[in-house]
């Protein structure tokens, strides 16, 4: 086969006309879509919180503070489930500083982002706002600077019936229900030395044990992920899964994931193709987990909470101590482009082609901070490039996930070799009927035809072809042109099973087909989502 070669790289590539085939089944399943993996990650860092999803000045805002106009898209991006408080400021957060009246709230200093912290939005506050718009809490504990107690009268701050002094204080503080909070992060990338009180694996282990069984002991039910090391490039990387595990395997039920990407050095081929680390990352920490769980003679399986994810251009951050001591002020607000989208498009892609393993996921951050919405201080909200391909997968994978048999043609990366140029998954709800294939064209020139035989399904109708792409891959969502990236009608056409679309150069894909003949698009509804088991009981 003719290549050319990468103007970035100098590799060859494949030809500029280039056909990819795949053939679906519905017989052949991978696992049914987790609702949990439409995450997102809401932190005290930059604006995401202040100016973010609060602010009680707003014109937008309602009687809580906080902006209904954030909101609104915070729905229509498909968010399930969102984590806080953190990320890096929990490790010297003081949960008890946030919680009571506003006005006497003491003002702090958070040390992981060197800001003053105001404490005007505290764990009631951001309860109370998921339980406003509809999304599970994902809430985290501080074991850097703190331990077990602190956690231990969270826990009860947050679950525990009046009649208990911490549950009481929460009565006294205007809410009388628990606010019943499933999922627990145990600390925050405690590997990390940028991570206040951070731990040797041997040190970390018996501290989420310590914690996974007093919490446990409260209540048998509540689903913890142990920190995971903080990256796969970290040295403790393998090692650190390994010992925690063996520690804290019967007190936990998952381990966390954190990866961020962008172009090291102008790759954009080995950019476009970050979904192979993401997998391989994916595949690493469950081998590990399987070979503990092996060596105890146990059939319990722990997943995978990939619960820091996104592209980051983290050669422009400075550093935590490049910081000044400061008030709230932006921080990290990555303007994305049409090629960031394609690839945020493509993990999504990974998340879901490893949903058998990967319990769920949190794309960090919700508003802002390296976000797929933005917003100015009294002024509009808008969607950036990655907001689209989140909020078309959030709402129309559905279901299950489907076991593809692909043929693609490769392009070679300087990071992670020869890989697929088409990046695919597909999904198909037998209770609706509908099919939905994702997919992306990785390869920086030519169009990539995609012939994908979906005989095995009996009579489908094509609903639509929307398809994320740009003459400009720089193009991006601003201010002043919020819509300059959005998802179009695309080409693709079926006729006898066969199902051809023309997928161009650096381009995400949503095409939806139904068993039943339908030109309109599937009303928003997520409630069913929401309601659906978050795991399929394997874990305990």
């Amino acid at each position: 086969m003719e290549t050319t070669p990468s103007p970035t790289t100098g590799i060859a590539r494949p030809p500029q006309l280039a056909l990819a085939r795949v053939v679906a089944d519905p017989a052949f399943v991978l696992a049914p879509v987790r609702p949990r993996l439409f995450g997102s990650f809401v932190e005290h860092m930059g604006r995401c919180v202040y100016t973010g999803v609060y602010e009680p000045d707003h014109p937008t805002a309602d009687e809580h503070g906080f902006r209904a106009d954030v909101a609104g898209l915070v729905d229509e991006l498909g968010v399930t489930m969102v984590r806080y408080p953190g990320g890096n400021f929990v490790s010297n957060y003081r949960w008890e500083d946030g919680v009571g009246p506003r006005e006497e709230r003491p003002v702090t200093l958070d040390l992981a982002w060197r800001a003053i912290e105001p404490n005007q939005v505290g764990t009631d506050d951001f309860l109370g706002w998921c339980e406003r718009i509809g999304v599970e809490p994902m809430m985290a504990v501080n074991l850097g600077t703190r331990g077990l107690a602190e956690a231990v009268d969270l826990l009860q701050y947050t679950n525990a019936e009046p009649g208990l002094a911490t549950a009481d204080r929460r009565v006294a503080n205007g809410r009388t229900e628990p606010w019943d909070v499933r999922l627990w992060c145990l600390g925050n990338e405690m590997d990390g030395p940028w991570q206040m009180g951070h731990k040797t694996p041997e040190e970390y282990a018996r501290v989420a044990e310590e914690v996974g069984r007093a919490m446990k002991r409260f209540d048998p039910t509540l689903e913890l992920v142990a920190c995971g090391s903080s990256n796969r490039s970290m040295p403790t990387f393998g090692t650190w899964e390994r010992v925690v595990l063996e520690q804290a395997f019967d007190q936990v039920d998952h381990i966390s994931a954190h990866a961020y990407y962008e172009p090291v050095d102008g790759d954009v081929d080995s950019f476009l193709a970050s979904a192979e680390d993401m997998e391989r990352f994916i595949d690493a920490v469950v081998a590990t987990a399987d070979h503990v769980a092996a060596v105890r003679g146990s059939d319990r399986r722990i997943d995978v909470s990939f619960d820091e994810w996104n592209v980051w251009y983290q050669s422009r951050f400075p550093g935590e101590l490049g910081l000044d001591i400061r008030d709230v002020a932006p921080l990290i607000e990555d303007v994305y482009d049409l090629t960031d989208a394609v690839v945020v498009g493509s993990l999504l892609i990974t998340l879901l082609r490893h949903t058998d393993r990967v319990s769920m996921a949190c794309q960090a951050q919700l508003v802002n901070v390296i976000a797929p919405i933005m917003t100015e201080p009294g002024g509009p909200a808008w969607r950036q490039t990655i907001f689209h391909p989140f909020a078309l997968t959030a709402r129309h994978a559905r279901g299950t996930v489907l076991r593809l048999a692909v043929d693609s043609p490769l392009v070679a990366t300087a990071r992670y070799g020869e890989v697929d140029q088409l990046h695919t998954v597909a999904t198909w709800d037998e209770t609706t009927g509908e099919l939905v294939v994702l997919a992306v064209n990785r390869g920086l020139v030519g169009d990539l035809t995609l012939d994908l035989d979906l005989s095995r399904f009996g009579d489908l109708s094509l609903v639509e072809h929307l398809v994320l792409t740009d003459a400009d891959p720089a193009a991006t969502n601003t201010a002043a042109q919020p819509e300059r990236v959005v998802p179009r009608p695309g080409d693709a056409t079926l006729d006898d099973g066969r199902l051809t679309a023309s997928l161009p150069a650096v381009s995400w894909h949503c095409l939806r087909l139904s068993a039943a003949p339908s030109t309109t698009p599937a009303p928003l509804d997520r409630s069913s989502a929401r309601d659906e088991s978050p795991t399929d009981g394997r874990n305990h």
